[in-house]
């Protein structure tokens, strides 16, 4: 099989996969279900991934590297801070209005809570990271235009993170309105260090 065959291979399997985690959560999931969703033999699957932890992690990652790659494409192309940072924030909104009961999210909590070796917190801390490299990329972006100060943008990434971080767990537990979101959003923005006050 070539190279090109096999990561297409590979691909479709992460797709699959990832539509039976968000609908499954990932304590249920068992190989048989993503051999069946992805419609390859088990030794095929076997061939690529051995457990489901593994085909798990490699859905994460692959997920995360797609979203920080469209952000970095967006920056290089100097697009307008304030219409990244809106199309950031929108992003997340449409996600919790309407995606989140076919989201990766719950599994992702079942794995925080079910996976304590030092390997899987490494791998929680990655995510994390890669998050709050995604978000300083944007804000990155806003200083290069002279929107935003140059000041510690670390800790200004942080609070965007953590503020979704708890929208999520409230979109997952008891709803938000569209309404609670644009209140969040607007705190979030005032917060920024813009160059002349808004």
């Amino acid at each position: 099989m070539s190279d090109q065959l096999r990561e297409k291979k590979r691909a479709a399997i992460l797709q699959a996969a990832r539509g039976v985690f968000s609908q499954k959560g990932l304590i249920g999931v068992t190989m048989s279900d993503l051999v069946a969703a992805s419609g390859i033999s088990r030794g095929g699957l076997y061939l690529y991934y051995k457990s489901v932890d593994e085909v798990f992690t490699a859905v994460v990652q692959a997920k995360a590297s797609h979203r920080f790659a469209g952000v970095k494409a967006a920056a290089a192309r100097n697009v307008p801070f304030a219409v990244l940072f809106n199309a950031y924030l929108a992003g997340h909104k449409n996600r919790l209005l309407h995606q989140m009961n076919d989201s990766m999210l719950r599994a992702m909590y079942e794995y925080a809570f079910t996976h304590k070796r030092p390997a899987d917190h490494a791998f929680q801390r990655a995510q994390y990271a890669t998050t709050e490299e995604t978000i300083l990329s944007i804000l990155r972006l806003g200083v290069a235009q002279g929107v935003l100060l140059d000041v510690a943008l670390a800790p200004v990434a942080e609070h965007v993170m953590f503020t979704i971080e708890g929208m999520n767990v409230l979109a997952l537990t008891s709803g938000l309105t569209p309404e609670q979101i644009e209140s969040q959003w607007r705190l979030l923005k005032a917060g920024l260090p813009w160059v002349a006050p808004r």
